[in-house]
């Protein structure tokens, strides 16, 4: 007896979109089932917040500019792809954190791969004398309860103390996720570092042990960075992606309005240009207040509505070398009781040298987080002038950039406040009893790194295929 066809929807050409679309594709076309796939993203273009320009030699990335590939889930697409030879590797550098009007060196092995010592915490000028001992405390607490969800800022303050928090925590996780740490979950951002902790009680003896360090579970190799990029910039990616599925199964600059119920377990998915897809399977893989939106007729993913996103810009600029002064840095983070604007601060030519002709060098600043908002409202011209008077202090600026490229991303970083990981397992298992075909995945829901939104498509790419019998 012949198999049914089946058609199934995914929205949202974001990378967990398009990971998932690809992945239901390479199948179907491997096994010959019958199954067709379709892409609906209501832009005019595919790859969300990855947006690569190349321009004069320079590769600049207006989103996001890297990727930590923790469990080898980039490198599996890339190699899929067939361009797992065009994966590069940061360098690495010294980094800073601004305090006060002032750089100072983050301590050693904290932002490499490499174990962690205690030496270079202590001579750190970051921290007082008090704050130094306060920090040792970590060495004699106890684990936090078990299963207890708490915000990273109270983690890290009752292991490490306030000042810890103040002059390092809080400006380089800031810098990672545009967030509130008092706000945000350990459980939805670092997991890792609560099982280090429930382990081995004391977090800098556990990373000791096992080798791990503040960003990354694995040492790596010596004057390498922990990041990763494609040679011709991330958007190789997305390029490769799209080229990668079938011609005419993806439907750009349509927009689904709403998810109705259909015939034998069947959905309509409504678009916007006064046409319906009828479809046995859907992948809702769009930010979260789009997927509230799409089933708010049902009144449907409700908490969704309590979610907030951070809005941030990138702001990047290129300048002659012989404009710069002499700092040996790679990059700087910014504390909140500094006198800056900016959260953070990159080298692009020295962390990516691919990016820069030789005689420039390329600064890539970010600006705005949770409750400082409004600065990216302001003109390209105006966050033009805040950034550079922010470098001229920081890192001696002399002059003005030869070129400046703002990108403006509104609501762009969904933030996992604490208990996150319970309100989706709850606004899922909603849908799952009043849709029992369509899924939720992607960045607002289970991981906003580029590897975890490749891992949530591929994951969920399969789970359709298992449930429509394929």
């Amino acid at each position: 007896m012949t198999q049914k066809r089946r058609k199934v929807v995914v929205i949202g050409g974001g990378i967990t979109g398009l990971t998932a679309a690809f992945y239901m594709q390479k199948e179907a076309r491997a096994k010959e089932l019958p199954v067709d796939i379709v892409l609906v993203e209501s832009s005019l273009r595919l790859g969300g917040k990855i947006q690569t320009q190349r321009k004069n030699g320079f590769i600049i990335e207006r989103g996001p500019e890297s990727f930590f590939d923790r469990q080898n889930d980039m490198y599996g697409l890339a190699k899929d792809l067939g361009i797992e030879s065009e994966l590069i590797t940061s360098n690495a550098g010294p980094t800073y954190v601004a305090v006060g009007s002032r750089l100072y060196p983050i301590p050693s092995n904290l932002m490499s791969g490499e174990t962690p010592h205690i030496s270079p915490f202590i001579a750190s000028g970051l921290f007082s004398l008090s704050g130094k001992i306060r920090a040792t405390g970590d060495f004699i607490l106890p684990r936090s309860a078990e299963n207890d969800d708490q915000s990273l800022g109270g983690f890290f303050r009752r292991r490490f103390g306030p000042e810890v928090v103040e002059n390092l925590v809080e400006p380089l996780l800031a810098g990672t996720f545009a967030g509130d740490i008092e706000q945000l979950s350990l459980h939805s951002t670092f997991p890792q570092l609560y099982e280090i902790e429930q382990k081995h009680r004391s977090l800098l003896v556990g990373m000791k042990k096992s080798g791990a360090n503040f960003l990354s579970n694995e040492p790596i190799a010596k004057d390498k960075g922990i990041f990763q990029s494609f040679a011709n910039g991330l958007e190789t990616l997305v390029e490769k992606l799209e080229e990668s599925l079938l011609p005419g199964t993806v439907l750009k600059g349509v927009k689904v309005e709403e998810i109705e119920h259909g015939k034998d377990n069947t959905v309509q998915i409504i678009l916007n240009n006064f046409t319906q897809i009828k479809a046995d399977a859907v992948v809702v893989a769009t930010p979260f207040n789009v997927a509230q939106k799409i089933f708010s007729k049902h009144n449907l993913l409700t908490e969704l509505k309590t979610m907030k996103a951070a809005t941030i810009a990138t702001v990047t600029m290129a300048f002659k070398k012989e404009q710069l002064g002499d700092l040996d840095a790679l990059s700087f983070f910014v504390s909140r009781n500094s006198d800056f604007s900016i959260t953070s601060c990159t080298w692009s030519n020295r962390k990516w040298p691919n990016t820069t002709p030789e005689d420039y060098v390329l600064l890539r600043s970010y600006i705005g987080r949770v409750g400082d908002e409004a600065i990216v409202e302001l003109s390209d011209s105006e966050i033009e002038k805040t950034v550079l008077q922010d470098l001229m202090k920081t890192i001696g600026i002399n002059g003005a950039p030869v070129e400046t490229i703002v990108s403006r991303w509104k609501n762009a970083m969904p933030q996992y406040t604490v208990g996150h990981e319970e309100k989706i397992a709850r606004v899922k298992q909603e849908l799952q009893e009043q849709f029992p075909t369509v899924k939720l995945s992607g960045s607002s829901f289970e991981g906003i790194s580029i590897p975890e939104c490749v891992k949530q498509g591929k994951t969920v790419a399969q789970e359709i295929l298992n449930e429509l019998g394929m």
